[in-house]
Protein backbone atom coordinates (compact mmCIF):
# COMPACT_ATOMS: atom_id res chain seq x y z
CA UNK A 1 0.00 0.00 0.00
CA UNK A 2 2.88 2.33 0.77
CA UNK A 3 4.27 1.78 -2.74
CA UNK A 4 1.12 3.26 -4.25
CA UNK A 5 1.36 6.60 -2.47
CA UNK A 6 4.04 8.26 -4.64
CA UNK A 7 2.15 7.22 -7.77
CA UNK A 8 -1.12 8.65 -6.47
CA UNK A 9 0.49 11.93 -5.54
CA UNK A 10 2.24 12.30 -8.90
CA UNK A 11 -1.09 12.49 -10.79
CA UNK A 12 -2.47 15.51 -8.90
CA UNK A 13 -0.53 18.20 -10.84
CA UNK A 14 -1.60 16.66 -14.15
CA UNK A 15 -5.27 16.96 -13.17
CA UNK A 16 -4.72 20.56 -12.09
CA UNK A 17 -3.10 21.41 -15.44
CA UNK A 18 -6.00 19.77 -17.24
CA UNK A 19 -8.51 21.80 -15.28
CA UNK A 20 -6.60 25.01 -15.97
CA UNK A 21 -6.39 24.19 -19.67
CA UNK A 22 -10.12 23.56 -19.75
CA UNK A 23 -10.82 26.86 -18.01
CA UNK A 24 -8.51 28.74 -20.39
CA UNK A 25 -10.26 27.17 -23.37
CA UNK A 26 -13.64 28.21 -21.98
CA UNK A 27 -12.44 31.75 -21.38
CA UNK A 28 -10.99 31.95 -24.89
CA UNK A 29 -14.27 30.68 -26.31
CA UNK A 30 -16.25 33.25 -24.35
CA UNK A 31 -13.89 36.02 -25.48
CA UNK A 32 -14.23 34.90 -29.10
CA UNK A 33 -18.01 34.80 -28.84
CA UNK A 34 -18.02 38.25 -27.21
CA UNK A 35 -15.86 39.73 -29.97
CA UNK A 36 -18.03 38.04 -32.60
CA UNK A 37 -21.15 39.51 -31.01
CA UNK A 38 -19.58 42.97 -31.02
CA UNK A 39 -18.55 42.56 -34.64
CA UNK A 40 -22.07 41.50 -35.55
CA UNK A 41 -23.51 44.50 -33.67
CA UNK A 42 -21.73 46.94 -36.00
CA UNK A 43 -24.22 48.21 -38.60
CA UNK A 44 -24.38 46.77 -42.07
CA UNK A 45 -25.38 49.56 -44.45
CA UNK A 46 -25.75 47.52 -47.64
CA UNK A 47 -29.55 47.15 -47.46
CA UNK A 48 -30.00 50.80 -46.48
CA UNK A 49 -27.90 51.97 -49.45
CA UNK A 50 -29.70 49.63 -51.84
CA UNK A 51 -33.12 50.83 -50.72
CA UNK A 52 -32.37 54.57 -50.81
CA UNK A 53 -29.77 55.28 -53.50
CA UNK A 54 -32.41 55.55 -56.22
CA UNK A 55 -33.94 58.66 -54.63
CA UNK A 56 -30.56 60.43 -54.34
CA UNK A 57 -29.72 62.55 -57.38
CA UNK A 58 -26.70 64.22 -58.89
CA UNK A 59 -27.22 67.90 -59.68
CA UNK A 60 -25.17 69.74 -62.29
CA UNK A 61 -25.59 73.37 -63.29
CA UNK A 62 -24.41 75.62 -66.08
CA UNK A 63 -24.06 79.38 -65.75
CA UNK A 64 -23.16 82.05 -68.24
CA UNK A 65 -19.43 82.90 -68.39
CA UNK A 66 -18.23 85.12 -65.58
CA UNK A 67 -17.36 88.50 -67.13
CA UNK A 68 -14.60 88.86 -64.54
CA UNK A 69 -12.85 85.84 -66.01
CA UNK A 70 -13.38 83.34 -63.18
CA UNK A 71 -12.57 79.79 -64.19
CA UNK A 72 -15.26 77.14 -64.30
CA UNK A 73 -15.31 74.19 -61.91
CA UNK A 74 -17.70 71.31 -61.21
CA UNK A 75 -18.50 72.85 -57.83
CA UNK A 76 -19.85 76.12 -56.55
CA UNK A 77 -17.40 78.98 -56.15
CA UNK A 78 -17.32 78.54 -52.38
CA UNK A 79 -16.58 74.82 -52.66
CA UNK A 80 -14.04 75.36 -55.43
CA UNK A 81 -12.04 77.73 -53.24
CA UNK A 82 -11.93 75.07 -50.52
CA UNK A 83 -10.38 72.46 -52.82
CA UNK A 84 -6.69 71.58 -52.50
CA UNK A 85 -4.56 73.03 -55.29
CA UNK A 86 -4.27 69.65 -57.02
CA UNK A 87 -8.04 69.33 -57.41
CA UNK A 88 -8.38 72.97 -58.47
CA UNK A 89 -6.06 72.30 -61.38
CA UNK A 90 -7.76 68.97 -62.17
CA UNK A 91 -11.30 70.29 -62.23
CA UNK A 92 -10.87 73.90 -63.23
CA UNK A 93 -7.61 74.20 -65.13
CA UNK A 94 -7.37 75.62 -68.66
CA UNK A 95 -7.06 72.14 -70.13
CA UNK A 96 -9.84 70.62 -68.05
CA UNK A 97 -12.94 69.45 -69.93
CA UNK A 98 -15.00 70.69 -66.97
CA UNK A 99 -14.12 74.30 -67.26
CA UNK A 100 -11.70 76.82 -68.64
CA UNK A 101 -11.26 80.45 -69.44
CA UNK A 102 -13.78 83.23 -69.15
CA UNK A 103 -15.28 82.38 -72.55
CA UNK A 104 -16.61 79.05 -71.31
CA UNK A 105 -19.74 78.53 -69.22
CA UNK A 106 -19.23 77.97 -65.52
CA UNK A 107 -20.28 74.56 -64.22
CA UNK A 108 -21.20 73.40 -60.75
CA UNK A 109 -21.96 70.02 -59.25
CA UNK A 110 -23.68 68.80 -56.11
CA UNK A 111 -26.19 66.37 -54.71
CA UNK A 112 -29.86 66.29 -53.77
CA UNK A 113 -32.76 63.93 -53.07
CA UNK A 114 -36.40 63.51 -54.13
CA UNK A 115 -38.94 64.10 -51.37
CA UNK A 116 -42.25 63.67 -53.21
CA UNK A 117 -43.63 61.52 -56.02
CA UNK A 118 -44.55 64.62 -58.01
CA UNK A 119 -40.86 65.47 -58.34
CA UNK A 120 -39.79 67.95 -55.67
CA UNK A 121 -36.05 67.84 -54.97
CA UNK A 122 -34.16 69.34 -52.03
CA UNK A 123 -30.57 70.57 -52.24
CA UNK A 124 -28.36 73.43 -51.04
CA UNK A 125 -28.78 76.96 -52.30
CA UNK A 126 -25.05 77.29 -53.00
CA UNK A 127 -25.25 74.30 -55.37
CA UNK A 128 -27.67 76.06 -57.75
CA UNK A 129 -26.97 79.71 -56.98
CA UNK A 130 -26.69 81.78 -60.16
CA UNK A 131 -27.42 78.79 -62.41
CA UNK A 132 -28.96 79.29 -65.85
CA UNK A 133 -29.56 75.58 -66.40
CA UNK A 134 -30.05 72.81 -63.81
CA UNK A 135 -29.89 69.12 -64.71
CA UNK A 136 -30.82 66.29 -62.35
CA UNK A 137 -29.41 62.80 -62.99
CA UNK A 138 -30.91 59.74 -61.31
CA UNK A 139 -29.14 56.49 -60.47
CA UNK A 140 -30.79 54.76 -63.47
CA UNK A 141 -29.07 57.33 -65.76
CA UNK A 142 -32.20 59.36 -66.42
CA UNK A 143 -31.37 63.04 -66.90
CA UNK A 144 -34.12 65.56 -66.31
CA UNK A 145 -34.10 69.33 -66.56
CA UNK A 146 -35.10 70.91 -63.27
CA UNK A 147 -37.08 74.04 -62.54
CA UNK A 148 -35.98 76.20 -59.61
CA UNK A 149 -39.01 76.55 -57.31
CA UNK A 150 -37.36 78.77 -54.72
CA UNK A 151 -34.32 79.35 -52.53
CA UNK A 152 -33.65 80.36 -48.95
CA UNK A 153 -30.07 81.65 -48.65
CA UNK A 154 -30.42 82.08 -44.90
CA UNK A 155 -30.69 78.31 -44.41
CA UNK A 156 -28.73 77.53 -47.62
CA UNK A 157 -31.63 75.57 -49.09
CA UNK A 158 -33.13 75.30 -52.55
CA UNK A 159 -36.19 73.47 -53.89
CA UNK A 160 -36.23 72.07 -57.44
CA UNK A 161 -39.00 70.44 -59.49
CA UNK A 162 -38.56 67.66 -62.03
CA UNK A 163 -41.13 65.82 -64.12
CA UNK A 164 -41.02 62.46 -65.92
CA UNK A 165 -43.43 59.90 -67.33
CA UNK A 166 -41.86 57.13 -65.29
CA UNK A 167 -42.37 56.90 -61.50
CA UNK A 168 -39.87 58.77 -59.35
CA UNK A 169 -38.29 57.16 -56.26
CA UNK A 170 -38.76 59.01 -52.97
CA UNK A 171 -36.84 59.03 -49.67
CA UNK A 172 -38.44 58.49 -46.28
CA UNK A 173 -38.43 61.59 -44.08
CA UNK A 174 -37.33 61.08 -40.47
CA UNK A 175 -37.46 63.14 -37.29
CA UNK A 176 -34.25 65.04 -36.62
CA UNK A 177 -35.43 66.09 -33.15
CA UNK A 178 -34.92 62.48 -32.03
CA UNK A 179 -31.23 62.44 -32.99
CA UNK A 180 -28.70 61.97 -30.21
CA UNK A 181 -24.89 62.17 -30.22
CA UNK A 182 -23.36 58.76 -30.86
CA UNK A 183 -25.99 57.54 -33.34
CA UNK A 184 -24.85 56.03 -36.61
CA UNK A 185 -25.63 58.08 -39.74
CA UNK A 186 -24.84 57.64 -43.41
CA UNK A 187 -24.41 60.03 -46.35
CA UNK A 188 -24.85 59.43 -50.06
CA UNK A 189 -23.57 62.02 -52.54
CA UNK A 190 -21.07 62.94 -55.23
CA UNK A 191 -17.84 64.14 -53.57
CA UNK A 192 -15.39 65.48 -56.17
CA UNK A 193 -17.82 64.28 -58.84
CA UNK A 194 -17.69 60.58 -57.85
CA UNK A 195 -21.38 59.66 -58.09
CA UNK A 196 -23.20 57.76 -55.34
CA UNK A 197 -20.36 57.63 -52.87
CA UNK A 198 -21.40 56.24 -49.49
CA UNK A 199 -19.78 57.39 -46.24
CA UNK A 200 -20.79 56.69 -42.65
CA UNK A 201 -20.07 57.93 -39.15
CA UNK A 202 -21.81 59.10 -36.02
CA UNK A 203 -23.65 62.17 -34.82
CA UNK A 204 -21.05 64.28 -33.01
CA UNK A 205 -23.42 66.93 -31.64
CA UNK A 206 -26.81 68.51 -32.28
CA UNK A 207 -28.03 72.09 -32.17
CA UNK A 208 -24.76 73.61 -33.37
CA UNK A 209 -24.87 77.32 -34.17
CA UNK A 210 -22.44 78.52 -36.85
CA UNK A 211 -21.28 82.12 -37.36
CA UNK A 212 -22.76 82.13 -40.85
CA UNK A 213 -26.28 81.34 -39.65
CA UNK A 214 -27.87 81.50 -36.21
CA UNK A 215 -31.33 80.31 -37.25
CA UNK A 216 -30.28 76.76 -38.19
CA UNK A 217 -29.42 74.34 -35.34
CA UNK A 218 -26.96 72.24 -37.36
CA UNK A 219 -26.27 68.55 -36.84
CA UNK A 220 -22.54 67.94 -36.46
CA UNK A 221 -21.20 64.58 -37.65
CA UNK A 222 -17.89 62.92 -38.40
CA UNK A 223 -19.22 61.51 -41.69
CA UNK A 224 -16.72 62.10 -44.51
CA UNK A 225 -18.23 65.04 -46.43
CA UNK A 226 -16.35 66.77 -49.25
CA UNK A 227 -17.13 69.28 -52.02
CA UNK A 228 -19.84 67.70 -54.15
CA UNK A 229 -21.65 66.13 -51.18
CA UNK A 230 -23.50 69.42 -50.67
CA UNK A 231 -27.26 69.00 -50.73
CA UNK A 232 -27.14 65.24 -50.28
CA UNK A 233 -29.14 63.35 -47.65
CA UNK A 234 -28.01 62.19 -44.23
CA UNK A 235 -29.73 58.92 -43.25
CA UNK A 236 -30.28 57.22 -39.89
CA UNK A 237 -30.16 53.44 -39.49
CA UNK A 238 -33.89 53.21 -40.25
CA UNK A 239 -33.25 54.53 -43.75
CA UNK A 240 -34.89 57.88 -42.98
CA UNK A 241 -33.44 61.24 -44.00
CA UNK A 242 -32.58 63.23 -40.89
CA UNK A 243 -30.49 66.00 -42.45
CA UNK A 244 -29.10 67.73 -45.54
CA UNK A 245 -25.31 67.78 -45.74
CA UNK A 246 -24.38 71.43 -46.08
CA UNK A 247 -21.01 72.55 -44.72
CA UNK A 248 -17.63 71.28 -43.63
CA UNK A 249 -14.97 72.70 -41.37
CA UNK A 250 -11.63 72.36 -43.12
CA UNK A 251 -8.14 73.82 -43.26
CA UNK A 252 -7.06 71.70 -46.20
CA UNK A 253 -10.11 71.92 -48.47
CA UNK A 254 -11.14 68.34 -47.69
CA UNK A 255 -12.67 66.24 -44.95
CA UNK A 256 -11.35 66.80 -41.42
CA UNK A 257 -13.95 64.99 -39.34
CA UNK A 258 -16.24 67.98 -38.73
CA UNK A 259 -19.29 68.13 -41.00
CA UNK A 260 -22.61 69.95 -40.60
CA UNK A 261 -26.09 69.05 -41.83
CA UNK A 262 -29.36 70.99 -41.83
CA UNK A 263 -31.91 69.13 -39.62
CA UNK A 264 -34.64 67.68 -41.78
CA UNK A 265 -37.36 69.15 -39.52
CA UNK A 266 -36.14 72.65 -40.37
CA UNK A 267 -35.54 71.72 -44.00
CA UNK A 268 -39.08 70.43 -44.51
CA UNK A 269 -40.50 73.58 -42.92
CA UNK A 270 -38.53 75.65 -45.46
CA UNK A 271 -39.58 73.30 -48.27
CA UNK A 272 -43.29 73.63 -47.50
CA UNK A 273 -43.08 77.42 -47.36
CA UNK A 274 -41.16 77.67 -50.63
CA UNK A 275 -43.54 75.24 -52.33
CA UNK A 276 -46.72 76.87 -51.06
CA UNK A 277 -45.79 80.53 -50.60
CA UNK A 278 -42.68 81.01 -52.72
CA UNK A 279 -40.79 82.55 -49.78
CA UNK A 280 -39.78 81.76 -46.21
CA UNK A 281 -40.88 83.70 -43.14
CA UNK A 282 -39.26 83.26 -39.73
CA UNK A 283 -40.13 84.45 -36.28
CA UNK A 284 -38.32 87.55 -35.02
CA UNK A 285 -37.84 88.87 -31.52
CA UNK A 286 -35.66 91.93 -32.25
CA UNK A 287 -32.85 91.62 -29.72
CA UNK A 288 -29.09 91.29 -29.79
CA UNK A 289 -27.96 88.52 -27.48
CA UNK A 290 -24.69 87.18 -26.14
CA UNK A 291 -23.41 84.20 -24.20
CA UNK A 292 -23.50 84.17 -20.41
CA UNK A 293 -20.05 83.16 -19.17
CA UNK A 294 -19.02 82.42 -15.61
CA UNK A 295 -18.15 86.00 -14.73
CA UNK A 296 -21.36 87.40 -16.22
CA UNK A 297 -23.37 84.75 -14.39
CA UNK A 298 -21.76 85.86 -11.12
CA UNK A 299 -22.40 89.54 -11.79
CA UNK A 300 -26.09 88.90 -12.60
CA UNK A 301 -26.65 86.61 -9.63
CA UNK A 302 -26.88 83.29 -11.46
CA UNK A 303 -25.55 80.18 -9.75
CA UNK A 304 -24.12 78.91 -13.06
CA UNK A 305 -23.76 80.14 -16.64
CA UNK A 306 -26.99 79.69 -18.58
CA UNK A 307 -29.47 81.61 -20.67
CA UNK A 308 -29.16 84.30 -23.36
CA UNK A 309 -28.18 87.79 -22.21
CA UNK A 310 -30.02 90.59 -24.04
CA UNK A 311 -27.44 93.23 -24.92
CA UNK A 312 -29.76 95.44 -26.97
CA UNK A 313 -33.46 95.71 -27.76
CA UNK A 314 -34.19 97.06 -31.22
CA UNK A 315 -36.58 100.02 -31.47
CA UNK A 316 -40.09 99.09 -32.60
CA UNK A 317 -39.38 95.36 -32.26
CA UNK A 318 -41.68 92.76 -30.72
CA UNK A 319 -39.24 92.56 -27.80
CA UNK A 320 -39.61 96.28 -27.07
CA UNK A 321 -43.40 96.06 -27.24
CA UNK A 322 -43.35 93.13 -24.82
CA UNK A 323 -41.24 95.08 -22.33
CA UNK A 324 -37.93 93.25 -22.68
CA UNK A 325 -34.91 95.28 -21.60
CA UNK A 326 -31.16 95.17 -22.09
CA UNK A 327 -29.68 93.19 -19.23
CA UNK A 328 -32.53 90.68 -19.15
CA UNK A 329 -31.39 87.06 -19.32
CA UNK A 330 -33.75 84.70 -21.17
CA UNK A 331 -33.88 81.46 -19.16
CA UNK A 332 -36.61 79.62 -21.07
CA UNK A 333 -38.69 79.97 -24.21
CA UNK A 334 -42.07 78.27 -24.54
CA UNK A 335 -41.19 76.09 -21.56
CA UNK A 336 -37.89 74.89 -23.03
CA UNK A 337 -34.78 75.88 -21.05
CA UNK A 338 -32.21 78.09 -22.78
CA UNK A 339 -28.80 76.78 -21.78
CA UNK A 340 -26.75 78.58 -24.45
CA UNK A 341 -27.49 81.83 -26.22
CA UNK A 342 -27.42 79.86 -29.50
CA UNK A 343 -30.50 77.93 -28.34
CA UNK A 344 -32.78 80.97 -28.61
CA UNK A 345 -32.66 82.10 -32.29
CA UNK A 346 -33.68 78.73 -33.84
CA UNK A 347 -36.62 78.43 -31.46
CA UNK A 348 -37.79 81.95 -32.17
CA UNK A 349 -37.28 81.40 -35.90
CA UNK A 350 -39.51 78.31 -35.87
CA UNK A 351 -42.32 80.15 -34.09
CA UNK A 352 -45.10 81.18 -36.54
CA UNK A 353 -45.30 84.90 -37.18
CA UNK A 354 -48.03 86.51 -35.10
CA UNK A 355 -48.09 83.75 -32.50
CA UNK A 356 -47.69 84.63 -28.82
CA UNK A 357 -44.74 83.06 -27.04
CA UNK A 358 -44.00 82.80 -23.31
CA UNK A 359 -40.54 83.62 -21.98
CA UNK A 360 -38.99 83.37 -18.54
CA UNK A 361 -36.37 86.02 -17.89
CA UNK A 362 -34.08 87.04 -15.07
CA UNK A 363 -34.26 90.76 -14.23
CA UNK A 364 -32.75 92.35 -11.16
CA UNK A 365 -32.13 88.95 -9.60
CA UNK A 366 -35.78 87.89 -9.92
CA UNK A 367 -37.42 85.60 -12.47
CA UNK A 368 -40.31 87.08 -14.46
CA UNK A 369 -42.64 85.68 -17.11
CA UNK A 370 -43.39 87.73 -20.22
CA UNK A 371 -45.51 87.11 -23.29
CA UNK A 372 -44.37 88.41 -26.65
CA UNK A 373 -46.09 88.40 -30.03
CA UNK A 374 -43.48 87.13 -32.48
CA UNK A 375 -42.85 89.31 -35.53
CA UNK A 376 -41.44 88.49 -38.94
CA UNK A 377 -37.69 88.39 -39.40
CA UNK A 378 -36.69 91.24 -41.74
CA UNK A 379 -34.82 90.37 -44.91
CA UNK A 380 -31.89 92.48 -43.67
CA UNK A 381 -31.83 92.06 -39.92
CA UNK A 382 -30.04 95.03 -38.32
CA UNK A 383 -29.75 96.93 -35.08
CA UNK A 384 -29.66 100.40 -33.35
CA UNK A 385 -26.57 111.10 -23.35
CA UNK A 386 -28.05 114.21 -22.32
CA UNK A 387 -24.62 115.72 -22.22
CA UNK A 388 -23.55 117.57 -19.13
CA UNK A 389 -21.38 120.61 -18.96
CA UNK A 390 -17.88 119.92 -20.33
CA UNK A 391 -15.54 118.64 -17.66
CA UNK A 392 -12.08 117.21 -17.40
CA UNK A 393 -11.71 113.54 -18.25
CA UNK A 394 -12.06 111.32 -15.21
CA UNK A 395 -9.26 108.79 -14.63
CA UNK A 396 -10.54 106.69 -11.75
CA UNK A 397 -9.69 103.39 -10.10
CA UNK A 398 -10.86 101.46 -13.16
CA UNK A 399 -7.90 102.58 -15.24
CA UNK A 400 -9.81 104.52 -17.87
CA UNK A 401 -10.74 108.09 -18.73
CA UNK A 402 -14.25 109.07 -19.78
CA UNK A 403 -15.96 112.25 -20.87
CA UNK A 404 -19.55 113.35 -21.54
CA UNK A 405 -21.12 111.72 -24.55
CA UNK A 406 -21.44 114.26 -27.40
CA UNK A 407 -25.04 114.99 -28.29
CA UNK A 408 -24.59 114.09 -31.96
CA UNK A 409 -23.12 110.71 -30.99
CA UNK A 410 -26.01 110.01 -28.63
CA UNK A 411 -28.49 110.81 -31.42
CA UNK A 412 -26.64 108.61 -33.87
CA UNK A 413 -26.58 105.69 -31.44
CA UNK A 414 -30.15 106.40 -30.31
CA UNK A 415 -29.24 106.17 -26.62
CA UNK A 416 -30.66 108.35 -23.79
CA UNK A 417 -27.27 108.86 -22.20
CA UNK A 418 -23.86 107.47 -21.35
CA UNK A 419 -20.17 108.36 -21.17
CA UNK A 420 -17.53 108.12 -23.86
CA UNK A 421 -14.31 106.24 -23.11
CA UNK A 422 -11.32 108.32 -24.24
CA UNK A 423 -8.33 106.48 -22.78
CA UNK A 424 -7.73 103.04 -21.32
CA UNK A 425 -4.63 102.13 -19.35
CA UNK A 426 -3.62 98.99 -17.51
CA UNK A 427 -6.30 98.03 -15.05
CA UNK A 428 -9.76 96.48 -14.66
CA UNK A 429 -11.23 98.32 -17.68
CA UNK A 430 -8.52 97.10 -20.04
CA UNK A 431 -8.74 93.53 -18.74
CA UNK A 432 -12.50 93.62 -19.22
CA UNK A 433 -12.06 94.51 -22.90
CA UNK A 434 -13.10 98.16 -22.75
CA UNK A 435 -11.38 100.26 -25.40
CA UNK A 436 -11.29 103.94 -26.43
CA UNK A 437 -14.46 105.19 -28.21
CA UNK A 438 -16.66 102.68 -26.39
CA UNK A 439 -19.83 104.19 -24.94
CA UNK A 440 -20.73 103.00 -21.44
CA UNK A 441 -24.47 102.98 -20.80
CA UNK A 442 -24.64 100.71 -17.76
CA UNK A 443 -22.30 99.80 -14.89
CA UNK A 444 -23.07 97.17 -12.26
CA UNK A 445 -26.73 97.10 -13.40
CA UNK A 446 -27.06 100.86 -12.88
CA UNK A 447 -27.92 103.08 -15.88
CA UNK A 448 -25.22 105.57 -16.87
CA UNK A 449 -26.72 108.77 -18.26
CA UNK A 450 -24.01 111.32 -17.56
CA UNK A 451 -20.76 111.93 -15.70
CA UNK A 452 -22.44 112.19 -12.31
CA UNK A 453 -24.20 108.85 -12.58
CA UNK A 454 -20.94 107.28 -13.78
CA UNK A 455 -19.03 108.60 -10.74
CA UNK A 456 -21.76 107.40 -8.37
CA UNK A 457 -21.72 103.95 -9.94
CA UNK A 458 -17.91 103.76 -9.72
CA UNK A 459 -17.88 104.85 -6.07
CA UNK A 460 -20.38 102.15 -5.11
CA UNK A 461 -18.62 99.27 -6.89
CA UNK A 462 -17.95 96.24 -4.70
CA UNK A 463 -14.33 95.16 -4.40
CA UNK A 464 -14.97 91.46 -3.96
CA UNK A 465 -17.04 90.48 -7.01
CA UNK A 466 -17.27 90.87 -10.76
CA UNK A 467 -19.64 93.48 -12.16
CA UNK A 468 -21.22 93.84 -15.58
CA UNK A 469 -20.57 96.76 -17.94
CA UNK A 470 -22.78 97.47 -20.94
CA UNK A 471 -20.99 99.20 -23.79
CA UNK A 472 -21.85 100.23 -27.33
CA UNK A 473 -19.12 99.67 -29.88
CA UNK A 474 -19.59 100.43 -33.57
CA UNK A 475 -23.35 100.62 -33.04
CA UNK A 476 -23.64 97.26 -31.32
CA UNK A 477 -24.32 96.75 -27.63
CA UNK A 478 -22.58 94.07 -25.59
CA UNK A 479 -21.96 93.20 -21.97
CA UNK A 480 -18.47 92.84 -20.52
CA UNK A 481 -17.34 91.73 -17.09
CA UNK A 482 -15.08 93.87 -14.95
CA UNK A 483 -13.35 92.93 -11.71
CA UNK A 484 -12.57 96.12 -9.77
Amino acid sequence: MTAMSPVAVSFQPAKTVLRLSTMALCLATLLFLSLSAKAQSLPDFTELVEDNSAAVVNISTVSEPDPRGARGAPFSQREFEQLPEFFQHFFGGPQSPYGGGSARPRRSMGSGFIVSEDGYVLTNNHVVEGADEIMVRLSDRRELQAKLVGTDPRSDMAVLKIEDDEPLPVVKIGDSSELEPGEWVLAIGSPFGFDYTVTAGIVSAVGRSLPSENYVPFIQTDVAINPGNSGGPLFNLDGEVVGINSQIYTRSGGFMGVSFAIPIDDAMNVFRQLRDEGEVSRGWLGVLIQEVNRDLAESFGLSRPRGALIAEVMPGSPAEEAGLQSGDIVLSYEGEPIQLSADLPPRVGRTPVGEEATMTILRGGEEKTLKVEIGRLPADEGAGATSAEPSQPSAGPLGMSVEPLPEEVAEKLDVPGGVLVTQVGRGPAFEAGIRPNDVITELNRKPITDMNSFREAVNSLPSDKAVSVRIIREGRATYLVMKP
